[in-house]
């Protein structure tokens, strides 16, 4: 299938393997450009500039004929570490950057000068404008089917109103998690799709084999929004231990982030111990098991290989 996406990124099927906290590696990118898809990492999965730099030059090293690899980059305040994480994907090189929860503007001019293409999640037209006008290479519309932190509009709604406003490439996130659901994507308007929940589930993944099994035995009734690992609403599997602790958040928290001058400060701390919380629920054996997927782990019936997941999405 040939879309604006195939050709902006020289892939085979219209397809980014979505960048997940802690589960994209990789050797689940290689298996995906082999299959003839973009693959994605956040560059938050590598705790220092060094470990980034050897994943770039491994994949770029693995790099075949008709796939791709890009990084994600969360651009606000709360990432420290964004700057530097920039700068080193700008020198060593890759073939897109995804932006998230921030202004792309900075990540845009420097990748852009590197000859990276940059791809900007928005939940809605006002913020897709923005990065249209700063010159991003597409929008990816994050829907309210999205797995994470997920938007507010449907994947039909947010497609159509963004392919009738945007002259750049739609890209569309959330709800997908088979091939049929990728020709209702495309048939809305969508240039192509952002995959992640679907690829958990694999061999590749390096998270536990019960953070596997669960997006197997678990389905898209399962799913809840909790505020209670980053501050801000993001989807999990609704295990007994999420249902122990409740999915708002605290009383404290909220007075807290209502205070202009410490919201930022609030947000920074309960960031950094959600993301910790969700490590170790992801990668060792844990009571606290707090696992990020969306509604479309309904389709996975099974821990496969990335290539059978790719078969399954295409076929």
């Amino acid at each position: 299938m040939e879309t604006k996406l195939t050709t902006l990124l020289n892939i085979k099927h219209p397809i980014i393997q979505a960048p997940m906290f802690l589960v994209s590696n990789t050797a689940m990118v290689i298996e995906a450009m082999k299959s003839g898809i973009a693959g994605c990492i956040p560059a938050l999965n590598y705790r220092t500039l060094e470990e980034l730099k050897a994943a770039i030059q491994e994949l770029k090293a693995a790099k075949v004929e008709g796939g791709s690899f890009g990084f994600n980059l969360i651009v606000n305040k709360s990432n420290i570490k964004y700057k530097e994480q920039l700068r080193v994907l700008c020198e060593e090189g890759c073939d897109f950057i995804i932006t998230s929860l921030g202004s792309p503007e900075e990540t845009i001019n420097q990748a852009h000068k590197a000859g990276i293409k940059v791809f900007c999640d928005v939940t809605d037209l006002h913020f897709a404008k923005k990065v249209e006008g700063l010159k991003a290479d597409a929008a990816i519309a994050v829907n309210n089917e999205a797995g994470g932190h997920r938007g507010k509009l449907s994947p039909e709604a947010l497609i159509k109103e963004l392919k009738s406003n945007l002259n750049i490439p739609v890209i569309s996130a959330g709800g997908v998690g088979c091939k049929a659901d990728i020709d209702k994507m495309i048939s809305y308007g969508a240039d192509g799709v952002s995959v992640g929940s679907p690829f958990i589930a694999s061999v590749e993944a390096g998270v536990t084999e019960e953070y596997k099994q669960a997006c197997v035995d678990y389905g898209a009734e399962d799913i809840v929004m909790t505020e209670r690992i980053s501050g801000t609403p993001c989807t999990v599997i609704n295990t007994p231990y999420v249902q122990k602790i409740g999915t708002k958040s605290t009383w404290i928290e909220s007075v807290l982030n209502k205070s202009k001058t410490l919201k930022k400060w609030v947000k920074m701390i309960r960031f950094s111990i959600g993301m910790k919380a969700t490590e170790k629920a992801a990668t060792k054996a844990t009571y606290k098991t707090v696992w990020v997927a969306g509604p479309s782990i309904s389709h996975t019936n099974a821990i496969l290989p990335i290539r059978d997941i790719v078969k399954k999405l295409t076929n």
